[in-house]
């Protein structure tokens, strides 16, 4: 093999998933010899340069539904360890293509840095004349920046993410049964029967738990807005379950690691992980797309 040839396979073996540590062992096996950790950080580093075409290159604006949400990864910095927050985007296509369309690193949840990322996002391309529906997990910083950016393009906050909210205003033997009652308000098949289903739930527990009610009461309208929806999307639209999914992948990725060494190390694994999913999905609509 070349060397040209073995840092095409490092590369490519990295971008399948495999760890910076485990790399030259994943390849002894097919180079006959080991690859030292040096050689794999400096092909590895290479990927930088990816980092940047792909935060560069134009978004197609067929987006249907825009998924925001953001996952929490520790990094290095001059006064220690940091918790920083990697804000990312999901779209689904209107053919059905997902697609992860960018992410960045950002010190919090706040207004300014998602309206920044909001608005690179546009200016890729994703200028919103198919976007139907953004779903989020209800982050009032997020919110202020959508009203900014996408201000006439419809939300839905996500019912796992209030679920987890409402639970947190019960006792724990109040949560069986309200939170069943709860979710009978997202599996209504219209917006009258989720609303009449709403007021039920309202009556039965509004004197016993008035926190948990109004909780869900606050954001009912942007709960129940993926009824708009056609019936064959309503599942996947009313929560972000999706981007959460990716964010799985992300963190079983960096188990190993107690933190990154700095910010372009973690945009690295950042972009492996989307790289990976993002052509494992080429060319593979969801079937609620090609199946009605």
């Amino acid at each position: 093999m070349t060397q040209g040839q073995v840092n095409q396979a490092i590369r490519e073996t990295f971008l399948a998933g495999v760890s910076t540590r485990r790399v030259g062992e994943v390849l002894r096996g097919l180079l006959g010899e080991g690859v030292s950790a040096q050689t794999v950080s400096r092909v590895t580093r290479s990927l930088d340069r990816e980092v940047e075409r792909f935060r560069a290159a134009p978004i197609a604006d067929d987006i249907l539904y825009l998924l925001l949400d953001g996952v929490y990864l520790r990094v290095k910095s001059a006064t220690g360890v940091q918790r920083k927050l990697v804000l990312c985007a999901y779209g689904i296509s209107v053919m059905g293509e997902r697609r992860l369309l960018d992410f960045r690193l950002a010190t919090a949840e706040g207004a300014a840095q998602w309206e920044a990322f909001l608005s690179q996002l546009r200016e890729r391309g994703l200028c919103g004349t198919k976007l139907k529906l953004i779903v989020t997990d209800g982050c009032k910083g997020l919110h202020a920046a959508l009203e900014a950016v996408y201000p006439y393009v419809q939300r839905q906050h996500c019912w796992v993410h209030k679920l987890r909210n409402v639970a947190a205003l019960l006792k724990r033997r109040q949560q069986e049964e309200c939170l069943l009652g709860a979710r009978a308000i997202y599996q209504s098949q219209t917006r009258s029967a989720a609303t009449a289903a709403y007021w039920q739930w309202a009556k039965r527990w509004r004197q016993e738990a008035p926190k948990a009610v109004a909780c869900l009461e606050r954001d009912l309208e942007t709960l129940l807005s993926f009824l708009a929806c056609p019936p064959e999307h309503q599942r996947m639209a009313r929560t972000t379950n999706a981007i959460e999914r990716c964010f799985r992948e992300v963190r079983r990725r960096t188990r190993p690691m107690s933190c990154f060494n700095n910010n372009a190390s973690c945009e690295r694994i950042i972009y492996a992980v989307f790289s990976h999913l993002n052509r494992n999905w080429e060319g593979r609509p969801l079937t609620l797309f090609t199946h009605k």
